[in-house]
């Protein structure tokens, strides 16, 4: 089977374009070959992958018919990206003291496109754009999660109502803090509610208690996404606790664009298509999923999640972990449904959980080996 040799960027390209005067199999991504007129002048093509390059005039006779070249197309958005977005990339041209700002940022350029464009699009070169640009996005974060052991990443499910100021959102800053000092890569959805709480424990790792309470008392006067400095007080609480030891990652996507993306994931996989990050979120948390107080969407996740490890779809079950023992055996008796389920066969493989405790379900996750 052919396996592309990926190079992203101009500095790869340096490298690879001194190494041989054929070059066969390979990606080149987000390279301007301007820049190395010399270099590429005596060098032939073969069965290569150039997706948003910059080619040079000389190049097309260098470029056979073995070849498949994707230039950028007119949209707002890189295509071709090499990278996961950053928080600074996502919100570039934002200032956090001047909230208002958020209208001329990337993310709501970007966002108001896919409002104007359709939710659904029809223009080809709007969904072509969109799906390159999703691909680009997977590609990244494989890249980004091939570094760590897949058993180390772990998911926090939860409702984005989830206000700053329920006791459930420390709960879920305290798991997510904890698992982060313990060497847990945590993911979400990315968004408001539990899903910023995940990464807010993961941004105040290696803090003390106190610190945390600062930090929420900075956030809770701002509740929910819908209070105009929700997103500012995020960032103020960043510029007020700096750190870059500890990362995390959200998966966010436009479908939701009118909740914003929490700053505090240091790397940021946005995404166009909302099955492609549901699918993808539950796919990489291999160490496991937290499952907190939610509604529909939680709900949706906790049965495709529990189809996933019934049928061992990547060799083996990850733990099902249930925080809220009243909300989850009364009010949305999900894990009651599971219990039940496995106990009758029809459900095989869960490993399910159930507790209140911060520490009880922090240690069901450390436990999985």
């Amino acid at each position: 089977m052919r396996r592309y040799i990926e190079i992203d960027g101009n500095e790869q390209a340096a490298e690879v374009l001194k190494s041989d005067s054929t070059l066969v199999n390979y990606a080149f991504q987000c390279v301007d070959f301007s820049q190395f007129i010399a270099e590429v002048e005596n060098i032939t093509f073969r069965e290569c992958l150039f997706l948003g390059c910059k080619l040079s005039k000389s190049m097309r006779y260098n470029i056979d018919s073995t070849n498949t070249v994707l230039t950028s197309l007119r949209v707002p958005y890189g295509v071709f990206r090499t990278s996961l977005y950053t928080p600074q990339s996502l919100y570039e041209g934002y200032d956090w003291r001047k909230p208002d700002s958020v209208a001329q940022c990337y993310d709501t350029i970007v966002y108001n496109h896919y409002l104007n464009t359709g939710k659904r699009a029809v223009d080809i070169n709007e969904t072509l754009a969109r799906t390159l640009h999703d691909h680009s996005m997977s590609d990244a974060l494989h890249d980004y999660l091939a570094t760590r052991n897949e058993k180390d990443v772990v998911a926090i499910m939860g409702g984005h109502a989830l206000r700053r100021t329920d006791p459930v959102y420390r709960q879920v800053v305290m798991i997510s803090k904890l698992l982060t000092e313990k060497g847990k890569l945590m993911i979400s959805g990315g968004g408001p509610g539990a899903m910023e709480a995940t990464h807010l424990g993961a941004w105040l790792a290696g803090r003390t208690t106190e610190e945390v309470d600062q930090a929420l008392s900075m956030l809770t006067p701002f509740p929910t996404f819908c209070d105009a400095e929700w997103l500012s007080s995020a960032f103020e609480v960043i510029e007020r606790f700096p750190q870059e030891k500890y990362e995390s990652v959200g998966i966010p996507t436009w479908l939701y664009g009118h909740e914003p993306a929490t700053p505090f994931a240091t790397h940021i996989a946005k995404y166009f298509e909302n099955s492609l990050r549901e699918d993808g979120l539950l796919t990489i948390a291999m160490g496991g999923v937290i499952y907190t107080p939610g509604s529909a969407g939680t709900m949706q996740e906790i049965f495709q999640d529990a189809v996933q490890n019934h049928y061992l779809s990547f060799g083996y079950a990850s733990p099902m972990a249930f925080l809220g023992v009243d909300y989850w055996t009364k009010q949305m008796p999900a894990y009651t449904l599971l219990q039940e389920l496995q106990k009758s066969g029809r459900y095989k493989n869960l490993l399910l959980s159930i507790s209140d405790s911060v520490e009880d379900i922090a240690q069901t996750i450390l436990d999985f080996k």
